[in-house]
């Protein structure tokens, strides 16, 4: 897996990505928009595609984050989330992390996730979108064994990963799409790969998502690719037809299932 993991620095849509990096650090023109090309989103796009932490190239991008969030005082939960994860996960160190990783702990919601949109309101529903955004910023913190990771799986375990909690159906049509890279977007998938990575498989509330997952999956044994969210993109990674990087992370985790 470390052999693999170098490799894309110097291969494949990895090293394509590294390319565009300005002088500057950026990437995209700015650090948070255009989306998705940013300097946020393309480090989003190398951790997914698993650039070691450590790159010089990362590290410098992580760097710009901070530099723009401190000039706008920045504090929406999504954005620090965001930009938590990628600096923990590619072993940026400041004092501006651990405030950002402190920050999200405050802003836990009483059910146990968390909402951009909750401005100081405890009582408000969490939000998906928001609360697998903190939560991957808290694993990539080593926190995925504290309380407060503890209740925001749970929080989602609550709605059966994907479903409303008033009616039972599908919160979010769009979250049974697995696009390659989910940006700011909760999905079924994405759901997943958080449990697999921070918690043991067999619980029973995931066992629709993980229905979901298997009923995705094509006659030939692959599952397809997803369209891309609307704006620009650096490339396309896969033509339409079967994916192979679909099917993977979709392999993954009914691996990480049937484990259990």
């Amino acid at each position: 897996m470390t052999r693999e993991r170098a490799r894309v620095a110097t291969e494949g849509w990895g090293a394509r990505l590294l390319t565009e990096q300005s002088p500057d650090g950026n990437w995209g023109g700015g650090v948070y928009t255009p989306k998705w090309t940013s300097t946020t989103y393309t480090l989003l796009h190398l951790l997914w595609l698993g650039l070691p932490a450590g790159h010089p190239a990362a590290l410098r991008g992580c760097g710009r984050l901070w530099e723009w969030a401190d000039r706008r005082r920045v504090s929406e939960t999504c954005i620090v989330s965001m930009f938590a994860r990628v600096s923990c996960a590619f072993g940026f160190r400041t004092p501006r992390v651990t405030e950002a990783i402190d920050f999200l702990l405050a802003e836990q919601q009483h059910d146990g996730g968390w909402n951009c949109a909750s401005r100081g309101d405890r009582t408000k529903h969490s939000s998906f979108h928001t609360s697998v955004m903190a939560l991957e910023a808290l694993a990539a913190a080593d926190q995925a064994d504290a309380l407060a990771s503890q209740r925001g799986r749970e929080f989602f375990l609550n709605h059966r990963l994907f479903r409303a909690h008033r009616t039972g159906e599908i919160a979010i049509r769009a979250s049974t799409r697995f696009p390659a890279f989910p940006e700011w977007h909760f999905d079924v998938l994405r759901g997943l790969e958080l449990f697999a990575a921070t918690a043991t498989p067999g619980d029973e509330r995931l066992t629709d998502a993980i229905d979901l997952i298997q009923a995705a999956r094509r006659a030939d044994g692959r599952w397809p690719r997803y369209q891309q969210y609307p704006g620009p993109q650096w490339f396309a990674l896969e033509p339409p037809g079967p994916s192979r990087w679909t099917t993977t992370r979709a392999l993954h985790i009914l691996t990480w299932w049937a484990n259990g």
